[in-house]
């Protein structure tokens, strides 16, 4: 009786629109209830989520992430690209994939990424030659593409989930930020390569390489062309930890953008603060409740009875996969990708793990479905922040994104059934 009626309630909690983590959080209540099990269990799991040493680098990376979306960064990005590469075949197309996977990796916030890059790209692609349609389709399909790069907040907090299960063979955060590499570049490289031959008709406008503009592009951007390489050869390199890398890099980004440039006030920051921490203590939060639900699940044995049961209908590897692409795509659409992660990795991890998949492989199948799920139609993410963005109707961003999109599941399928993609560089 309390079982159903715990049931009941949670859909009910649901179903009205309460927060994501009262919903998780009374499904754990009624778990533990249910079966005789004193309810400070989950105040210990709250206590153990934040006593994770690992955690610093969130609140780090997003404040950081919140300061470059606000400053010019994203101009000088742009420019400097523009600079180096203009002279190429396709170039401002490859500038705008490879400066959208680079301003998501930072900012962690795929929304951003349209906002901040698309009013830059839009109408300098517009004005070089290339269509309404594919200037649309490539910013709101890049404005998720990082999230496989360092030091890509999903791919922390992938990390940390899984790591807290204790399953399967252990692995680095550091591991995933290696691994997420090759797919990333192949998801680029695949997205210029349609890009050329799409465009292989049309009359692009080039311009002659100038050293003069590199150099002026290059000085603007001096001080933030650094950032990249410290985190990344610091974290490659193994010189810092993630967290010790989240801290040089936050203040970095504070000194070079509020003392250096002064494109931040004083004023700003309390506001950039209050937004930053807001999102990490809803992702926290999250992420307590839902170990201690992982935990009530694991008892009740809830991952197992699963496999048993996804067993009796697919008893290989590559029809499991198979299966996962398509339930996380469908979840990509639906769900934002910190509750997406945070709700159903403890469900698929252990099953993944019974099928041979490493948790590493499966962390870059996991943010490469996500990836593509912000722009699915009909109710993907991106769709709509754009729509709003360029002032365009929704249907008309379908049509964008279904080029990209078929390329990017292309270039999932490479990823998920060729697994040395992402584990070559760790072996």
């Amino acid at each position: 009786m309390l079982t159903s009626l715990g049931i009941v309630a949670i859909l009910v909690l649901a179903i009205s629109g309460a927060p994501i983590f009262v919903v998780i959080l009374a499904a754990a209540m009624a778990g533990f209830a249910a079966t005789d099990v004193p309810l400070e269990v989950i105040a210990i799991e709250i206590y153990r989520i934040a006593d994770t040493p690992l955690l610093v680098a969130l609140p780090l990376f997003t404040l950081a992430g919140y300061i470059l979306a606000e400053s010019n960064t994203s101009k000088r990005l742009v420019n400097v690209s523009q600079a180096l590469i203009g002279w190429a075949p396709g170039s401002l197309s490859i500038v705008g994939f490879i400066s959208c996977a680079l301003f998501t990796a930072f900012t962690g916030a795929s929304g951003v990424t349209i906002v901040a890059m698309g009013a830059l790209l839009y109408p300098a692609l517009q004005q070089v030659g290339y269509s309404q349609r594919f200037s649309l389709g490539l910013i709101t399909s890049s404005g998720s593409l990082g999230l496989l790069l360092a030091p890509s907040l999903p791919l922390i907090l992938y990390g940390i989930i899984a790591q807290q299960m204790g399953v399967g063979e252990p692995f680095t955060i550091t591991d995933l930020f290696i691994a997420g590499a090759l797919p990333a570049l192949l998801m680029i490289t695949l997205l210029s390569a349609y890009s050329l031959w799409s465009n292989r008709h049309q009359n692009i406008q080039l311009q002659e390489f100038d050293t003069g503009r590199l150099k002026a592009a290059l000085w603007e951007a001096k001080w933030e062309i650094p950032l990249p390489f410290i985190v990344l050869f610091g974290i490659y390199g193994g010189f810092f930890a993630v967290s010790e890398t989240a801290a040089v890099a936050a203040l970095y980004v504070i000194v070079v953008e509020m003392f250096i440039y002064r494109e931040i006030p004083f004023r700003q920051v309390p506001s950039l603060l209050q937004k930053s921490m807001m999102m990490v203590g809803g992702i926290i939060l999250i992420l307590a409740v839902s170990l201690a639900l992982t935990n009530f699940m694991i008892d009740a044995q809830v991952p197992d009875r699963l496999f048993a049961m996804i067993q009796e209908r697919v008893s290989s590897k590559l029809g499991f996969l198979i299966l996962l692409n398509i339930f996380l795509l469908v979840l990509g659409a639906f769900l934002d990708i910190f509750s997406a992660i945070i709700i159903i990795v403890p469900l698929i991890l252990p099953i993944a793990i019974s099928y041979g998949v490493h948790p590493v492989h499966l962390g870059i199948i996991f943010l490469a479905n996500m990836q593509i799920g912000y722009f699915t139609p009909p109710v993907g993410m991106n769709l709509f922040i754009a729509s709003y963005r360029f002032k365009k109707p929704v249907t008309e961003l379908y049509k964008a994104c279904i080029p990209f999109m078929l390329v990017l599941l292309f270039a999932l399928l490479l990823i998920t059934y060729v697994p040395v993609l992402s584990m070559m560089l760790l072996r």
